[in-house]
């Protein structure tokens, strides 16, 4: 088996966070002699750091902080690693220390290839050269001669579609500008191996399909190593065929995609809320139009939900105006945005009121027996004016599991997602003649 290109062995990552001493009421008027000696001993302590070569912190107590703590795996070439976690799991010091921008404080990282890295928005630029100086100036920081930049220098523009200001300083940016530059450099520029962050959450929708797509051109065609930091699990799901969970600075769990996420999003199944509140979620620019806003979701049955079990949840709004020709629905989507059920208010008989007065509302959704099978799913809530005049939509603005029951096939339980309906089949053993019935052919044993 070839070497991998990246190794990581019992790598570890402290910090020292200061924190000042809880102050009493007489150190709220402090005289000049507290004052002066509080000061001694700060530079002191300082100075020993200094001397010793340790980090200086700022206030009265030191405390240690481990961001990472003996983290070890292997990336092989070619393959496309997705690292998941919450915020603080460690996720962007790893990235820092396989960029080289950070120092471990123990263990080793062994790199074989050029390492292109975007961490953070204007990374590696400088502000006061144009677009088309920092192009030539990351690429020669990644060991590109002039000739070979040049020769990707259109592709690079192309991509980050930025001509008309290519001449600009790029501290005129906006960033989505910065983020489009960046990343086409960076994947263009051909390196071995490429670290994304979340930065690519920056750029709009159309934009994050298109870095998506050359990542994937990069690893599967090109046979480059991909490191790619991301909360959107769809994603994830969809890039990267392994993903690796970091919790609380160490590994959680490494393997299959879909099995790590489902595990991450199903780690506090007892967590799951029967009450979500929608107004603070935020709403795609999309939605112009504000007479109508959701505002909660209540799920009226026990979760976390159950394959073929009764589904019951009221959904909460408020209006501003008259509004016509109303429709609320809700859906559940996979990790990679992928719309598996929809439940819609106009499916009953086409049914959609005209609310006249501004005030609070409130509609009742209730499913005798759920399709879903088991898995973690997202959901999507939106209301619409009409056929298509959306007037407020929520992708997958919450998480909710579904999980089997007395009623579940246990088969059902180890497959992927999917919706499972009921329908009548019937059985023949060769192709039925005409006149005859399907029992005629073919013996079938009653259940017991």
């Amino acid at each position: 088996m070839p070497a991998p290109v990246i190794s990581v062995e019992n790598l570890s990552k402290r910090y020292l966070v200061g924190h000042r001493a809880e102050r009493t009421l007489d150190d709220r008027h402090p005289n000049f002699r507290d004052m002066l000696e509080r000061s001694v001993r700060n530079i002191a302590r300082k100075a020993a750091d200094v001397v010793r070569g340790r980090q200086v912190v700022q206030g009265d107590a030191v405390e240690e902080f481990w961001a990472l703590k003996d983290v070890s795996f292997e990336v092989q070439e070619g393959e496309v690693l997705g690292i998941i976690g919450r915020n603080g799991a460690g996720k962007s010091t790893l990235l820092k220390i396989l960029s080289r921008i950070t120092e471990p404080t123990a263990g080793r990282v062994t790199l074989r290839g050029r390492v292109a890295s975007l961490l953070e928005v204007g990374t590696g630029f400088h502000p006061e050269l144009s677009g088309r100086e920092n192009v030539y100036l990351n690429g020669a920081i990644l060991g590109m001669s002039r000739a070979e930049i040049r020769r990707k220098f259109d592709e690079i523009v192309a991509f980050a579609d930025i001509e008309k200001f290519l001449d600009t300083p790029v501290k005129r940016y906006s960033s989505g500008m910065y983020v489009r530059l960046a990343f086409a450099v960076a994947a263009h520029l051909e390196p071995e191996i490429l670290v994304v962050d979340e930065v690519l959450a920056v750029g709009d929708a159309e934009f994050q399909k298109k870095c998506l797509g050359k990542m994937n051109e990069v690893s599967r065609r090109q046979g480059r190593t991909v490191l790619f930091v991301s909360h959107n699990m769809g994603a994830v799901t969809s890039l990267c065929a392994n993903a690796l969970w970091l919790d609380g600075g160490s590994i959680r769990e490494r393997g299959a995609t879909r099995e790590v996420i489902g595990k991450y999003l199903s780690r506090r199944r007892s967590g799951w809320r029967q009450f979500v509140s929608l107004a603070e979620v935020p709403r795609s620019q999309q939605i112009k139009d504000d007479r109508l806003r959701l505002e909660s979701i209540e799920w009226l049955c026990e979760l976390p939900l159950r394959h073929g079990e009764p589904v019951r949840a009221c959904i909460s709004f408020a209006t501003r105006a008259p509004v016509s020709q109303v429709t609320v629905g809700i859906g559940f989507t996979v990790f990679d945005g992928a719309r598996l059920l929809t439940y819609e208010t106009d499916f009953q008989e086409g049914y959609r009121p005209d609310l006249l007065a501004p005030g609070d509302y409130s509609v009742y959704v209730s499913v005798d027996a759920l399709p879903l099978a088991p898995d973690i799913y997202g959901l999507d809530i939106g209301c619409r004016s009409g056929d298509v005049h959306a007037l407020d939509h929520l992708a997958a603005c919450s998480q909710i599991e579904v999980i089997g029951s007395p009623k579940t096939p246990g088969y059902i339980v180890r497959e992927a997602a999917g919706v499972r309906l009921a329908s009548e089949w019937s059985w023949e053993s060769a192709r039925k003649p005409p006149g005859e019935h399907v029992e005629d052919l073919i013996p079938l044993a009653s259940n017991p």
